[in-house]
């Protein structure tokens, strides 16, 4: 692997201190915005959903689906429109765009289903670290238009976007445009002693 490709070659971790033991993998979780333009195989991103299906989720009901697009595909651009402003000025330079999509209802009986977000969550935690061992970037974004994704994305009833998910083969921070330049860093983390606590919250 190439220090282009290897997550920690280009990212500083000092803000970024363990305070009790787990596993270095989770520390090292970030989400950048510069990448080299390169569409990923599918393979690649075959592999990726893989670890997102694999997502616990609540009665097994497994709402997530993950609708993608790659670089140079006619469904590109459709997906790539769907970004706010702000987000396309990087993810233009993405590997692949994933929209990840929940059901709202249980399939058995079309119930709601209180969960969907949550699990679908657990989905996208799942392929961000799936990810981080390729040495792929991947980067989740709330920020896209989400009165249009249904018609874009041909969403049946009941399924609703959670979020834009930008997977990609990394690049150097001086790869993108200047104003986020500086935030192509790992942000810090709250101490424990104001996350954890015994029996109540204070």
């Amino acid at each position: 692997m190439s220090d282009s490709e290897n997550p920690l070659a280009l990212a500083d971790f000092s803000q970024r201190h363990a305070e009790a033991v787990a596993e270095d993998q989770f520390r090292m979780r970030w989400s950048p915005r510069s990448m080299s333009g390169q569409a990923l195989t599918m393979e690649q991103l075959q592999t990726l959903c893989e670890a997102g299906r694999w997502a616990p989720s609540c009665f097994n009901s497994q709402p997530w689906r993950f609708i993608y697009a790659l670089p140079g595909t006619p469904q590109w651009q459709p997906m790539f429109d769907l970004l706010m402003d702000v987000n396309q000025l990087w993810a233009a330079k993405a590997g692949a765009l994933v929209a990840l999509v929940a059901r709202t209802h249980f399939e058995a009986n079309d119930a709601p289903a209180a969960t969907h977000s949550f699990d679908a969550g657990a989905a996208w935690m799942s392929m961000a670290l799936q990810a981080q061992s390729m040495g792929l970037a991947a980067h989740a974004m709330w920020g896209f238009h989400h009165d249009q994704a249904a018609q874009a994305l041909n969403l049946g009833e009941h399924f609703a976007t959670q979020a834009m998910i930008a997977f990609g083969h990394r690049a150097a921070a001086d790869e993108l445009p200047e104003p986020l330049r500086e935030r192509e860093m790992p942000s810090p983390r709250k101490p424990l002693e104001q996350l954890m606590f015994a029996g109540t919250h204070p």
